[in-house]
């Protein structure tokens, strides 16, 4: 048999394949491989492929609607309501022949069937079997809604426990995406069909955190798998916005499952993964945090799960360096936070963010310190190691010097000396006291601080980002002292960032001609919704990692208890509006996946809190003697020094 090009290819790089996988779509069985690779669209074949050499199981088989019946049992399915992509791989089924080393496909006859029957629990973990774990819950068929995007439905199941986190569980079964029979990730909302879908119904890097670790908690590894190494295929793919490509290594900020024709035949189909990098997303603005939040799950995968395999192999390795190459190439900028444009975040719309944010640079020690934790050690990493272990001690010392705030640090502010021309300048920044907001002065409470939002030359944001401050204690950007003041600081101010919907996403909203100016009269940011200091639900997950942290989990069970009064029964909606979160968003999706995962694991984790420390990290001893040195050495503010030191940082 000729080889295509895609297997002359991956035996170039790789070696010789140890079998050939094939994914087709088609209103009938077809036993045609697909075409190559095109170079904007990821097609099944190739990175099935791809699997079988590296070792992952597809978990695909090619299989009837009789055969799905008796295998599944309870699962009444017939060929036109089975997922479309029929896939198979024969190597290692006893009494199935392979050709040529491509495999055979499965044929219809009752011998066949019976043996297939016998062994293909042992030999392939589908999904779906592992899904069901229940005697009373029962796999049902997609609606056409949901078909549209693969994602499949699972009857609730019936067992003891909170009702809203059985109902939790199921709408999070219900989020799944498949793709080519695996599943992949989970769709941002649920979209109704009287509602315009924008790019609702698409998978999110950022969206799937929560709903990846909810699955790992509960033993359920394969779609986190799944997730990372097909998000790491879509890293390398070339994008551009008006002739100009981004930087490689860049994680896109979303992908699709689309099903499109198969080449060359009009009655088959194939389904290949769409990524958005930024280019189709409203405001053109590059995801920043994605590549960030990708290391940070690709962590807790292998500490959740043991399986290190999959952050050793060398493209996943491979891409790792991409984004720290990305991230620590120089600039002009003269700090050692990360410069980034305004909406790159979770805050994704116009709202005087740009800079360097606070999110940003928690999400980015948190990225650097995975990464040091997993790269291996080996020559062609030296440098890239030296240059993430300066950066990190540099960072630390940034974010806990200058971006600090409490009753002192406001004070010293007020009385700032300006226009100091000096390498031993006090107000390095020049920030002048009138920009000490007045609702400052009266917030601010006598014990409790926080870590502000932004720090640019004479400009400093004092709004409460929640998610910077809380992952900054998960990361231990923050000191421990720092990181007890922050909760300090939520606990005094609870009417304002909790009430009655935790959490706000940022304290206070901007309104009037302020709001004007920086969102550019945002009719969605208006005050005190989305952005603009809405309530957001999904924030009780970062919450109680944090809480449990600091060993204050009745502060975490608190915001809980808060949630799931109104969360079901106002069907898990996105945000909230008002001061206090008393109305669902105006704008606002219901069935938000990351509110519904957010709520999951935040329960999850308070019913066991040893399994928060797969996702935060340990304070580091040579930052923290770095620190001491820096802030004990003269002054809290240290002088430029003449004395050649033993070992020197950049700060």
């Amino acid at each position: 048999m000729n080889m295509g090009i895609s297997d002359v290819t991956l035996q170039g790089l790789f070696g010789p394949l140890s079998g050939s996988s094939y994914c087709v779509l088609a209103s009938t069985q077809l036993t045609t491989p697909l075409k190559q690779l095109k170079s904007k669209r990821r097609k099944c074949s190739f990175y099935m492929k791809l699997q079988s050499y590296s070792g992952i199981d597809p978990n695909l088989l090619l299989i009837n609607g009789a055969q799905v019946k008796s295998f599944l049992g309870k699962a009444e399915r017939n060929r036109s309501q089975f997922l479309k992509c029929q896939c198979q791989r024969t190597d290692g089924i006893p009494g199935i022949s392979s050709e040529d080393g491509n495999g055979a496909w499965l044929k219809g006859h009752s011998g066949a069937k019976r043996q297939f029957e016998a062994t293909a629990q042992k030999v392939f973990d589908i999904e779906e079997i592992k899904q069901v774990r229940h005697d009373n819950e029962e796999i049902i068929l997609n609606d056409d809604k949901s078909a549209s995007t693969g994602a499949v439905k699972f009857a609730p199941p019936k067992r003891k426990g909170s009702s809203i986190e059985d109902e939790a569980l199921h709408l999070l079964q219900e989020s799944v995406v498949h793709y080519c029979g695996t599943p992949v990730g989970t769709i941002a909302a649920k979209v109704l069909t009287d509602v315009s879908a924008l790019n609702y119904d698409q998978v999110f890097i950022r969206d799937f955190v929560p709903s990846g670790i909810a699955f790992l908690l509960k033993g359920e590894y394969d779609i986190v798998r799944n997730f990372i190494l097909h998000t790491l295929q879509l890293q390398s793919w070339e994008k551009t916005i008006d002739c100009h490509s981004p930087g490689q290594g860049l994680m896109p900020a979303s992908f699709k499952v689309r099903t499109v024709p198969l080449d060359g035949d009009d009655s088959a189909t194939e389904e290949v993964l769409d990524p958005d990098f930024g280019e189709a997303a409203i405001g053109r603005v590059a995801p920043v945090d994605s590549g960030l939040w990708w290391i940070i799950l690709l962590r807790a995968y292998g500490k959740c799960s043991g399986d290190l395999s999959v952050q050793e192999r060398i493209d996943v390795q491979t891409g790792i360096k991409m984004i720290l190459k990305l991230c620590l190439s120089d600039g002009f900028d003269m700090f050692p936070t990360l410069l980034v444009t305004d909406g790159s975040c979770m805050i994704d719309r116009r709202m005087g963010i740009h800079g360097h944010p606070l999110e940003i640079q928690a999400l980015f020690y948190s990225a650097l310190l995975c990464a040091r934790e997993m790269l291996a050690p080996e020559d062609g990493s030296a440098d890239l190691l030296r240059a993430l272990n300066n950066r990190l001690i540099a960072l630390s010392f940034h974010i806990r010097e200058y971006y600090w705030v409490d009753m002192k640090k406001l004070n010293e502010i007020y009385r700032y000396k300006t226009e100091e021309y000096s390498y031993d300048a006090v107000n390095k920044f020049n920030i002048y006291p009138d920009q000490i907001p007045p609702w400052l002065v009266e917030w601010m409470p006598d014990i409790g601080g926080y870590l502000i939002g932004n720090l640019q030359p004479a400009h400093m944001d004092f709004r409460f980002f929640s998610l910077g401050n809380l992952w900054s204690i998960v990361s231990s950007l923050a000191t421990t002292q720092q990181s007890h003041a922050i909760l300090d600081l939520i606990e005094a101010k609870w009417s304002d960032l909790v009430a009655d919907m935790p959490l706000k996403i940022c304290y206070p909203a901007l309104d009037g001609q302020e709001w004007r100016i920086i969102t550019g009269s945002d009719p969605k940011n208006t005050p005190w919704s989305y952005h603009n200091g809405g309530s957001w639900p999904t924030l009780l997950w970062q919450l109680t990692i944090a809480c449990i942290k600091m060993n204050r989990l009745e502060l975490a069970a608190r915001a809980v208890e808060v949630a799931e009064r109104r969360l079901s029964i106002d069907k898990w909606p996105e945000y909230y509006d008002t001061k206090s979160g008393r109305f669902i968003g105006k704008q606002s999706r219901l069935y938000q996946t990351w509110s519904i995962a957010g709520f999951l694991v935040a329960k999850q984790l308070l019913a066991k809190p040893d399994a928060a420390k797969i996702l935060w990290n340990e304070e580091d001893a040579e930052i923290i003697s770095a620190f001491n040195f820096m802030t004990d050495s003269g002054s809290p503010r240290r002088k430029r020094g003449r004395k050649p030191l033993k070992k020197t940082y950049i700060v």
